[in-house]
């Protein structure tokens, strides 16, 4: 088994704003004004907060098999709280009997079983995690498997599912060693992927490209 440590939070999901946008009627994009020297797409579209994180959603069922989805509409509020939006199906009838979850997060590795496990419900394929090999490993903090073959997860215990938003408070993160620098988790070896709504795919992180809280500096100088 995998040796896990215990790490902090990492941000999942920066939401894109927008501004100086003119209308009169924000259900219908026909009565929206054009931005100058930008081609609007309405307040629908996919492109509004792309990219999105390939999260991945574990569950015991009934039967305590383990079920897998993939959720693009998730992000973190709180040091210790994460949001998901999910319609009602095989996940969240689980989130109804056990109370909790696991999320691990797709990398370049598993794009195709993350993919599959998105693809497919386990409602018509109870066996679909070991379909495409993986392994698990109940949690010993909440009630609710681990995905091997995701180096990085977080175990939540779910605080409200309502309305199509699930809540969950995390009481541990771990992660492999393999994708650990200086004890924190490398993104550069996570490699996690993320949902290009606009292009309909999947596209990994790339490269760092300035310090948080350090960049700015140079406007304060």
């Amino acid at each position: 088994m995998r040796k896990y440590v215990i790490l902090g939070l990492v941000g999942l999901l920066t939401l894109a704003g927008c501004k100086n946008v003119k209308t009169t009627d924000m259900s219908n994009s026909n009565s929206l004004q054009e931005v100058a020297g930008r081609k609007n797409f309405g307040p629908n579209h996919a492109l509004v907060t792309t990219p999105q994180p390939c999260v991945m959603i574990a569950t015991w069922d009934k039967d305590h098999n383990p079920d897998v989805m993939m959720a693009a509409w998730a992000g973190q509020y709180d040091h210790n709280k994460i949001v998901i939006s999910l319609s009602k199906h095989k996940t969240t009838e689980n989130l109804e009997l056990t109370g909790a979850f696991t999320v691990s997060f797709a990398d370049i590795r598993t794009v195709a079983e993350s993919d599959y496990l998105g693809l497919v419900s386990g409602n018509q394929v109870p066996d679909k995690v070991a379909r495409v090999g993986f392994t698990i490993t109940p949690s010993p903090n909440v009630d609710a498997p681990i995905v091997n073959e995701y180096p990085l997860t977080l175990e939540c215990k779910v605080v409200s599912w309502a309305d199509g938003i699930l809540v969950g408070e995390v009481v541990n993160q771990s992660a492999d060693e393999s994708i650990l620098t200086d004890g924190k988790v490398d993104l550069a070896k996570l490699q996690p992927i993320v949902f290009d709504a606009a292009g309909m795919c999947y596209r990994a992180i790339g490269e760092v490209v300035g310090g948080a809280w350090n960049a700015g500096k140079k406007f304060t100088e």
